[in-house]
């Protein structure tokens, strides 16, 4: 079973190595002894726990920086745990309320502590689908609401960022958009939402944080033909091309470097011989019939579809015609 991901944020080395060696059984540890550090590290970990210190952090302007650990999606799932001095609870569950999940007083020892993190979380109950769509969501670096109409019913973290609200409660679209008539919007919204047509794409002027007025591409688009009121709304101010967060998770280098390869197969150029047999098993040739038409024996023949399969990164030998043609490698056999 895979280990889960426990992040402690702290500078007391005995409450580290104790509560490390309980929990090692079941999670992964990782530290940090800075707050504003272990947010980013968080973002690539997304830790299932993460356990504060609140006596590493006597200045309050640093434990302020607590906040910013739910304010991303992928980490408001992470169960947050503060470690601190009894007294200060009440004064913490009334600032932190959101953000804190469990407080242990310093008065238990690490044995206790270390017994409410391995319980930590375990209750959670989520909707998988759901959360596997808003994770998708989030990781859009563009701006992206989802709509009811004009109403304003989710917004990912890049929407949150850039015109600095927190919360869809009575967000409208109309509340952005830097036009005279919000009437014609609300109308053209729900011509949309009611037409047969599943996207749209205009330009506007937005409104966003202190009044400023910047022009965007918008493009709208239905989820699903049969839910004809929700659709998802897509902002582009400058039309770059990055289109997933890279702050977020940790990068499989191995998976990059295939895509990398694979987009550079389009290079090499096949031999003659191996265009005359891609030619011919487009047209439906077995092995036999080849071996017939070029006069070459059966065992050359597979030879040389064994070195197409391996050359275009393929599994099958019709995987490397299709992409021998995509690519434009071989004269089509339909012309």
């Amino acid at each position: 079973m895979e280990k889960k991901q426990l992040l402690i944020v702290s500078k007391n080395e005995e409450l580290i190595h104790k509560v490390g060696v309980y929990v090692s059984l079941n999670y992964e540890v990782t530290v940090e002894k800075s707050i504003h550090v272990a947010y980013n590290l968080a973002l690539t970990l997304l830790p299932d726990t993460i356990l504060f210190d609140k006596n590493s952090f006597e200045k309050a302007s640093d434990f302020k920086a607590i906040k910013t650990f739910k304010s991303t999606h992928f980490l408001n799932k992470t169960y947050l745990i503060v470690y601190g001095k009894q007294e200060e609870f009440k004064a913490l569950k009334n600032r932190y309320k959101s953000v804190i999940d469990e407080y242990i007083s310093d008065k238990n020892d690490f044995e206790k502590v270390g017994d409410i993190v391995q319980k930590a979380g375990h209750a959670l109950k989520i909707n998988y689908w759901y959360e596997c769509f808003m994770g998708l969501f989030n990781l859009m670096a563009k701006p992206i609401v989802l709509l009811q109409q004009n109403n304003i019913i989710a917004m990912n973290d890049a929407f949150k960022k850039t015109f600095r609200v927190d919360s869809t409660e009575g967000l409208k679209l109309t509340d952005f958009v830097n036009v005279e008539n919000k009437a014609k919007v609300k109308t053209s919204l729900r011509n949309f939402s009611r037409g047969k047509h599943m996207k749209a794409v205009t330009t506007t002027s937005l409104v966003v944080h202190s009044d400023k007025l910047r022009n965007a591409r918008i493009s709208f688009s239905k989820l699903c033909r049969n839910i004809n009121d929700q659709f998802i709304m897509i902002i582009d101010f400058s039309g770059d091309t990055y289109t997933i967060d890279q702050r977020i998770g940790s990068h499989s280098n191995q998976v990059e470097e295939c895509f990398k390869e694979n987009s550079e197969l389009a290079e090499f150029s096949f031999t003659k011989r191996e265009k005359e047999i891609i030619g011919l098993l487009c047209k439906g040739y077995k092995t036999k019939e080849i071996s017939d038409a070029l006069f070459i024996s059966p065992k050359t023949i597979e030879k040389h579809r064994s070195n197409i399969i391996k050359r275009t990164n393929s599994e099958t030998i019709l995987e490397s015609v299709i992409f021998a043609i995509n690519h434009n490698l071989v004269d089509s056999p339909f012309s």
